[in-house]
């Protein structure tokens, strides 16, 4: 397997070399509390469970995002699904967390992080370039990011993400993201257990500058899909509690 590094990003601290030997790597650790999943805006999770913290996709506010507060949480890791500004702006995170940012496979604190390229518009890559998804098990959850992919799934690629508990999935288009039906049809090849829709209109958007679509359009393509809507922002999922059958989570915001 090919050595990636951990790669140090301006205002994000400096990282670690890259584990790979996976075989000396320790299991991870499944208690029963699962992972706590909160929603910080447009593409941007703050996963907590097993001790560690991890955040993925801070942003900056502006367009889509205008009207969300910029999430400077703090964390131990930091994943990016690409160096747009919707998805990766690291600077000024508080602390000294670590970052991940291209695809590969990694270890940190005993997670194995696998990170895998799919096409970030509907082109080939050849005008936004690649987008990383995140695949991880963190206290005993499965979890997929699908960050901001536009390009359908391949063979090669669903062997790689396996079938997630949860999926987190962007569901309101525009040229470098799922609309609604790509959405659909990546969760029918993922075969997750929770699906949580990511990259949607909401009231933070700056009209005049964002073309995405509202998560409803989304729910309608999901008939017989029981949808699950929270007045938090917040999740908490477990082996323990995940659906039988294919459930849709929608958090809410505090604006």
């Amino acid at each position: 397997m090919k050595r990636r590094e951990l790669l140090g990003y301006a205002g994000a601290g400096l990282a670690t070399a890259l584990v790979t030997n996976f075989s000396s790597l320790l299991p991870v650790n499944a208690q029963s509390n699962g992972v706590s999943i909160q929603w910080l805006g447009h593409t941007c999770f703050l996963f907590t469970g097993g001790g560690i913290k991890i955040l993925v996709n801070p942003f900056r506010t502006l367009g889509c995002t205008a009207g969300y507060r910029q999430p400077k949480v703090v964390a131990d890791l930091v994943l990016i699904s690409s160096q747009l500004l919707d998805e990766g702006a690291v600077e000024g995170l508080p602390g000294n967390p670590q970052l991940i940012y291209q695809p590969g496979a990694y270890e940190f604190r005993g997670i194995r992080f696998q990170g895998i390229s799919l096409d970030h518009d509907r082109h080939g890559g050849r005008r936004f370039g690649k987008n990383t998804a995140w695949k991880w098990q963190q206290n005993g959850v499965n979890i997929l990011h699908l960050g901001g992919a536009a390009g359908a799934i391949s063979i090669e690629q669903k062997i790689l993400t396996g079938r997630p508990d949860v999926v987190l999935v962007p569901v309101g288009g525009s040229v470098k993201a799922y609309n609604a039906q790509e959405a659909k049809q990546a969760v029918e090849v993922l075969n997750p257990k929770l699906i949580i829709p990511t990259h949607y209109l909401t009231q933070a958007a700056d009209l005049s500058n964002c073309n995405i679509t509202p998560v409803d359009d989304f729910l309608a393509l999901m008939p017989g899909v029981n949808v699950r809507s929270s007045s938090r922002d917040t999740v908490v999922v477990s082996s323990q509690n995940l659906p039988e059958e294919k459930e849709i989570q929608i958090l809410s915001y505090p604006f």
